[in-house]
Formats: C-alpha cells, sequence, structure tokens
C-alpha cells in the first residue's frame, strides 16, 4: 500500500490543476521547504503515484468523443485495453465497471477521423460493441 501524508495530497492536488507550478509556490502554499516538495515529488514518482506530467489542451475545431466498449470475457480486459491505447487518435483508455469495461477518449479533426478510430477499435478482437458519444464542453 503507498503511505501518502497530507502534504503528499496537497501536492498531488497543486499539480493536477497545473503541473508546471514551480516548487518554490508549492513550497510556499505548504509552508515548507522547497527542498522538502522536491524530494516528496520524487518520492511519489518512485512509488507510482505519480505517473506521468502532462497537458490538457483543446483545440478550436478539434472533435472529441468518448467510446464505451463491451469486451469479450474470454480475452482479458487489460490485454484489449493495451491494443486500443497503441491505436491513432485515441488519448487515454479507462477499465471500467457498469455496462461497458472499457472507456475511451479520443481525439480526431474530423468525424472522419473519430470514426476511422472507432472503427478500429471495432476491429479488435474481443470487441463485442461500442457505444459512442461527441463530447460538446469540456470544462477545467
Amino acid at each position: 500500500m503507498v503511505n501518502v501524508d497530507e502534504n503528499d495530497l496537497k501536492i498531488l492536488e497543486i499539480l493536477r490543476k497545473n503541473a508546471r507550478t514551480p516548487y518554490t509556490a508549492i513550497a510556499k502554499e505548504l509552508k515548507i521547504s522547497e527542498a522538502a516538495v522536491r524530494k516528496r515529488i520524487e518520492k511519489l514518482i518512485k512509488m507510482g503515484v505519480i505517473k506521468r506530467f502532462t497537458i490538457d489542451y483543446e483545440l478550436e475545431n478539434e472533435i472529441r468523443a468518448i467510446v464505451m466498449i463491451k469486451t469479450n470475457p474470454q480475452i482479458p480486459t487489460p490485454e484489449i485495453s493495451k491494443k486500443i491505447i497503441k491505436i491513432q487518435g485515441v488519448e487515454v483508455v479507462y477499465e471500467t465497471t457498469g455496462d461497458f469495461d472499457i472507456l475511451a477518449l479520443v481525439r480526431g479533426t474530423n468525424i472522419s477521423s473519430i470514426n476511422k478510430t472507432i472503427d478500429e477499435i471495432r476491429s479488435l478482437q474481443g470487441i463485442m460493441g461500442t457505444n459512442s458519444t461527441i463530447v460538446l464542453r469540456v470544462w477545467f
């Protein structure tokens, strides 16, 4: 089990909102030294709590879709997820509970590119069906 304290959780929240927040600003907010912030972030990376640093972006003419995917129980879901994340246009893949086993966030420059990505997902062995919805607005 991963052991994180209140300061670690605060650091994670600050970085989630803006991964470019300077360590000095985090230190000032938490009332600890910049070196302590640096060590805590290094520890969170080593423990696998922080998986990657990335950006959220939105282009004016870009289209996003959420693709909900049902899989064949005879093929392990992680095996299918690993194939989906490699498909051009797939941004993130979540394994979920409920009616759908996998949820994929897809980006494209037009409906045609979204359809191409969905068709490629559907062509994978173990995919039983998909249900897609277009994202109208994103809030950060």
